[in-house]
């Protein structure tokens, strides 16, 4: 069992370990009063966990009720933020209960957000389920719903009150939603830290995934407490999204989120090299990092429609707009430009 200390305010704390959604009910008792909980969920996840939790939780003495809402990005949405916070109210839940997020990405940001808005706030506990919400989005408070007009348009930052990453959920994964998790995890070794990155090349993630959720989360933890709000270098956690959202807006949302930031991670390493912002030449091994662990390196959307996708991107000011680029494994640096210059950067690291 391993805890990570995010030093935010209010300060909590990510633990990660074998067991912890069985145990959650006493484990939260640490830091969560005895109060009334709504667990949120989706379909996918509920039938696998969401009995347990919420049976945990009654015999540490808390009252849980739970709601769940289909699976998938298609419901990262205004719809279901309503029915949850309907919910919510007519659960009579007050400013001293608590939300849970028990599931993956798309589970974080509905619970979270809808924490942030009913009675202007109330506390909501991280369960991540995937590899992705354990080694990304659990950590941080970022939370938001999906516009027409693009992802991840709506939201507030609320920090958790506490994590629980159950690495046991792990063995239940799909290889491809694994996968997608590899993918944000790939991303921080690029970020952060040439031997991490390395982890990805070896095969260690398939054989000591706690290993690898707890440096991504450690380095993760760091860069938020420095700059919560992302007004600086929190940015860089964005390496690869701004074409990976623009990839999943062009898809209708059908590419999942992780498969999406491969691809755009592919792409700015090719431009990168391609436009001479790297140090070292690194897109080779960037790509074949991605495909060892079954992600895309390429897309079938044309740099134009990308482009004009990318615009509506939250990392847009006025006519400008930052991208995260590589410029060696480990090191990576904002690049601010004219949002005109953006299709051929797209184009030089663009392959069908």
């Amino acid at each position: 069992m391993r805890t990570i200390p995010v030093k935010t305010n209010p300060p909590y704390a990510v633990t990660i370990g074998p067991g912890l959604l069985r145990e959650c009910g006493a484990r939260l008792k640490e830091v969560l009063p005895l109060c009334r909980i709504a667990v949120v969920t989706d379909s996918a996840v509920g039938p696998l966990y969401l009995k347990a939790v919420t049976e945990s939780l009654k015999a540490a003495g808390y009252a849980a009720g739970a709601f769940t809402f289909p699976a998938g990005e298609g419901s990262k949405n205004f719809s279901t933020l309503s029915d949850i916070l309907e919910f919510l109210a007519g659960e009579r839940l007050t400013r001293g209960d608590c939300l849970i997020a028990l599931g993956g990405g798309v589970v974080g940001d509905m619970a979270g957000f809808a924490a942030a808005c009913y009675l202007r706030g109330i506390r909501y506990i991280q369960m991540p389920t995937t590899l992705l919400s354990a080694v990304d989005s659990s950590v941080g408070g970022k939370t938001a719903i999906d516009l027409k007009a693009g992802k991840n348009l709506a939201g507030a930052f609320l920090q958790p009150a506490a994590v629980l990453c159950d690495t046991d959920c792990l063995k239940t994964l799909p290889p491809a939603v694994f996968a997608g998790g590899a993918a944000e995890a790939i991303k921080t070794g690029v970020l952060c830290d040439e031997s991490l990155f390395a982890l990805f090349e070896d095969g260690t993630l398939d054989v000591d995934p706690a290993e690898v959720i707890v440096r991504c989360v450690d380095y993760k933890a760091g860069v938020v407490e420095r700059d919560e709000k992302e007004q600086g270098e929190r940015k860089l956690l964005n390496l690869g999204h701004t074409v990976g959202h623009a990839i999943e807006k062009c898809s209708g949302y059908t590419i999942p989120h992780g498969h999406a930031v491969a691809a755009g991670l592919a792409v700015m390493a090719r431009a990168a090299e391609c436009l001479g912002w790297t140090e070292e030449p690194l897109a080779a091994r960037v790509c074949a990092c991605l495909a060892k662990n079954a992600l895309p390196v390429s897309t079938e959307f044309s740099p134009e429609a990308l482009a004009e996708a990318a615009l509506a991107d939250k990392k847009r000011a006025g006519d400008s707009i930052t991208l995260v680029v590589p410029r060696k494994i480990g090191l990576c640096e904002l690049k601010t430009m004219p949002v005109a210059e953006l299709p051929p950067v797209i184009r030089a690291g663009w392959e069908a």
